[in-house]
């Protein structure tokens, strides 16, 4: 397998296309001593950082903690799209919630989509910002739902940005054969992630809010003030947000059991030809597949193909991820057989049971989002501003997604590795032998 040697360019993250292509981003220093504020925001992903944002232009002053480098988690090293909706289909929100509730769930990923691209454009953050992401039935059987969804959202919710593809028309747009049909949805986007997240801090840092790096929360206490502690420091703030997500551990029990941390890997090959770039993705799109396991995948602003197969359940990524993720992009795209990988790297996310955010209140003043099952970039950033308008006083939107329900995973923190592991790899069988 072609491979090269690779450098980080953004100190203390993973070796990734995304570091290696950063922007530039100063370094905060640790928490030393006593602080006070508004609101202690715990995490620096986008969640944490678009909550910083929305709060400090409310006039709130906020300190945000993050245990590495701002972005480092999953909000720096995702696929990067920017998708419509929820993680959950309209139908399926249909039947759980009514449609009413649907409805409102569906323009908040409006909402949501357009909120990433206004902030984008409002602080002028350069992220490779592209427009466009198509969905595309692995298996026939898949091909008629995604159909069907397309209808769907165009006639009950007025959604015209999205049309079906037949297969000869996928085959077109994306180079392989492996496809059945698709959604060409123009009203989704695509972006590079590390840099949108470095750029929320940028806008957040120049609004007021005050960051400390390399500063892990060890504990915290609710009450009037908030305590949040850390090895060298403490924050005493009126309010408390939570912004973990998959790397909450063991920092608040009440919340933990709802989420279900997985490791999820992704490669970058060398540049492309233009003339094989075009081959691959001939609208340069991003792309996503319909396995329950999925692969996604899109061009970056450079031409390299940044694609993301495979995840795990335990704490150890695989050894060698390039070649792990390397075998799901020859599936799609055999042509690339002696295409070079440059970088392969792997993030933690956080699913749900029903793949809905998690999002609450645990004390008056405690608050917290997580759990986005993949749907992260647009739906953390809507989060954010949601945790923004409750603290200020405005609870109805809150209310809302609070409301929505986010069970513990059977057996809690302790017992829900070997019930996921099982529920995963039947999944993943169906995926290899249905139709």
């Amino acid at each position: 397998m072609p491979v090269s040697g690779t450098v980080t360019k953004l100190l203390g993250h993973t070796d990734s296309y995304y570091a290696a292509s950063a922007n530039d981003a100063p370094l905060y220093g640790a928490l030393e001593g006593d602080v006070e504020a508004d609101v202690c925001i715990i995490g620096a992903g986008y969640t944490g950082l678009s909550s910083a944002l929305h709060l400090a232009e409310r006039g709130f002053k906020v300190v945000v903690l993050e245990a590495e480098r701002i972005g480092w988690g999953a909000s720096g090293r995702n696929g990067g799209h920017v998708g419509v909706g929820q993680r959950k289909g309209q139908e399926d929100l249909e039947k759980m919630l009514g449609l009413d509730t649907a409805k409102t769930l569906w323009d908040m990923g409006l909402e949501a989509v357009a909120l990433v691209e206004e902030l984008i454009r409002k602080h002028d953050i350069q992220c490779d910002l592209k427009r466009g992401i198509m969905h595309l039935a692995a298996k026939p059987s898949h091909d008629a739902w995604l159909k069907e969804e397309v209808e769907l959202l165009n006639q009950r919710y007025g959604y015209s940005k999205m049309r079906y593809a037949d297969k000869d028309e996928v085959r077109t747009l994306v180079g392989s054969d492996r496809f059945h049909g698709g959604q060409v949805d123009d009203g989704s986007l695509h972006l590079h992630p590390l840099n949108y997240a470095l750029g929320l801090a940028r806008a957040a840092a120049k609004a007021g809010v005050e960051f400390f790096e390399y500063s892990r929360v060890t504990s915290y206490s609710g009450g009037t003030p908030c305590q949040v502690n850390t090895a060298k420091g403490r924050v005493r703030a009126r309010n408390v947000v939570l912004a973990c997500n998959g790397y909450l551990g063991d920092l608040e029990p009440r919340m933990a059991g709802r989420i279900m941390p997985i490791n999820n890997f992704v490669l970058a090959t060398e540049p492309l030809p233009e003339e094989l770039a075009r081959e691959l993705i001939a609208n340069d799109y991003a792309l996503q597949d319909t396995l329950f396991v999925i692969n996604y995948w899109k061009l970056s602003g450079d031409n390299r193909l940044v694609f993301g197969g495979g995840e795990n359940y335990t704490s150890r990524f695989p050894q060698d991820i390039r070649a792990f993720v390397r075998k799901y992009m020859l599936e799609v795209y055999p042509q690339l057989a002696d295409t070079r990988i440059d970088y392969g790297w792997g993030g933690t996310l956080a699913i749900t049971l029903n793949r809905m955010p998690s999002i609450g209140r645990l004390e008056p003043n405690v608050y917290y989002s997580q759990g986005y099952s993949g749907h992260g970039v647009p739906t953390a950033t809507f989060a954010g501003k949601i945790l923004s308008e409750v603290v200020a006083g405005t609870e109805e939107r809150f209310d809302i997604l609070s409301r929505i329900p986010t069970h513990n995973f059977p057996g809690g923190t302790l017992l829900r590795w070997p019930g996921l592991v099982a529920g995963m790899l039947y999944y993943s069988l169906k995926d290899k032998l249905g139709r």
